[in-house]
């Protein structure tokens, strides 16, 4: 939270505000949990980043919280409860995802609190708990449909290793209802719009996102996302979890976890995420790694634990967290390793050079310009920013945008942002090159030397132009 103010939106967290001007029960790419978050902070404390990054700061508190439940009901004493809410308190991943506003925070909360209702399910055999879990199901796949995929892991990891009776509950299955009708709205939005999530994900696979690494990455990225120096706590509980005769009731989570490597490594899903289940692996990990503590020689082992903690905090910080001068950004790796980090710098900046070029217009010409731009975070820091600068409303064809419409038949003029002249060439019968964007810190973020391109002479009405410019993914 201290930090939560530095630098600037995110690009995905200027789409959420605009979504959350456009609330509906669904999205091409996304259900409506956090947009309506957008909403209300917006509402509650317009223009401030502190505010609207609050809720993914208590969702960072709450997955810490339950990390430690979680070590409890895996038999993990106290100093273990500590070793793993620190280790998750440290990630790169709770770090990186919960200092901003977005749907990978409340994904992290929901699989984190799906997780501990399941294991405490196994553990005590308080099937009413699934009732429970149906609401925090239904509401975490209001937020991200990666929630299916942890169910559907877990119902195939208690079918091959059991305990398969538990599939036999009333409770469980009523707590089913619950979920699919909590999600049911957004599914029906889905299929009214003909499922355009299913072509958002396809992009995904293909590379599509700005945060896409290729597909044999998937495993190798799994060891830096809470820590390099802490991936043995991890990779022992789910050793454990499979070895441990007083654990074998809970076997289903780590073949879940198996399962669940194998289906995004075939579907080309991204590394982070299978991450939201390494809090139960680091649960599961942490009494063995305590154990370990006591073993041989205890002050070496003790002293190369510290120094793995020390060097994680400062690591993770470094790289997640805008901690350094915007000036001095450049000059490290930082942005290479962590591509959002580089997507908060340079909105303002952007922006105000797009004004320039519209100012210089004259003004009957104003009143007839628009603005598109090429992906989403480009119109959300246009209409972010631009009113205070005198821009109009700006239109794109990226995933939500689409739908919300082209700009005006009257618009005869458009301020094109990010495109390749050949896109515009086949809509438009003139493109002028006026600027490329400068976020004058030297960040080479994705928006970083973008064309700026006046056109003119629209070749067709909107109805046969628009669909030229969706985009999905």
């Amino acid at each position: 939270m201290v930090l939560s103010g530095r630098y600037g939106y995110h690009r995905d967290e200027l789409y959420y505000l605009e979504a959350g001007r456009h609330l509906a029960w669904g999205y091409p790419d996304q259900p409506p949990f956090t947009p309506l978050l957008a909403r209300l902070m917006s509402n509650i404390a317009s223009g401030s980043l502190v505010a609207l990054r609050l809720p993914s700061a208590l969702a960072a508190a709450a997955v810490i919280v339950v990390t430690a439940l979680l070590t409890r009901e895996l038999k993990g004493g106290q100093a273990a409860q500590v070793l793993s809410a620190g280790s998750i308190a440290l990630s790169a991943l709770l770090l990186g995802a919960d200092h901003l506003l977005s749907t990978t925070a409340f994904n992290m909360l929901a699989w984190t609190l799906l997780l501990w209702l399941i294991v405490r399910v196994l553990r005590t055999q308080e099937q009413y708990l699934w009732i429970v879990g149906g609401v925090v199901a239904g509401i975490g796949l209001l937020n991200s449909d990666l929630v299916v995929f942890l169910i559907a892991a877990l119902f195939v990891g208690v079918a091959i290793v059991g305990p398969r009776h538990v599939l036999a509950s009333r409770w469980l299955w009523a707590g089913g209802v619950i979920a699919v009708v909590l999600w049911s709205p957004y599914l029906v939005w889905q299929a009214r719009h003909g499922w355009p999530q299913l072509a958002v994900s396809r992009s995904i696979a293909a590379g599509g996102s700005g945060s896409s690494t290729s597909r044999y990455l998937l495993l190798p990225e799994q060891l830096v996302l809470v820590s390099p120096y802490l991936a043995p706590v991890w990779i022992a509980g789910l050793v454990r979890l499979f070895r441990d005769p007083a654990l074998r009731w809970c076997r289903a989570v780590g073949a879940a976890y198996l399962v669940l490597t194998v289906v995004f490594l075939v579907t080309g899903g991204k590394a982070y995420y299978l991450a939201s289940f390494l809090s139960v692996l680091l649960a599961a990990g942490s009494q063995p790694t305590i154990d370990w503590l006591g073993q041989g020689r205890v002050r070496l082992r003790r002293g190369a634990l510290a120094v793995a903690l020390v060097l994680t905090a400062a690591g993770t910080t470094l790289f997640t967290l805008p901690i350094l001068p915007l000036d001095l950004i450049h000059r490290t790796p930082i942005v290479a390793v962590n591509y959002d980090e580089g997507e908060t710098i340079g909105w303002p900046a952007f922006v105000a050079q797009v004004a320039r070029v519209f100012d210089q217009s004259p003004i009957l010409q104003r009143s007839t310009t628009s603005i598109l731009t090429s992906n989403y975070g480009e119109a959300g820091a246009v209409d972010r920013y631009g009113p205070s600068l005198g821009l109009p409303e700006a239109f794109s064809g990226q995933n939500g945008f689409w739908y919300w419409g082209p700009p005006p038949a009257s618009a005869h003029r458009l301020l094109a942002i990010g495109f390749d002249k050949g896109k515009l060439a086949a809509s438009f019968g003139q493109c002028q090159l006026r600027t490329r964007l400068n976020n004058n810190v030297q960040v080479h973020n994705q928006e970083q030397g973008a064309p700026v391109w006046d056109c003119t002479q629209l070749r067709a009405n909107w109805a046969v132009v628009w669909p030229r410019f969706q985009v999905l993914g």
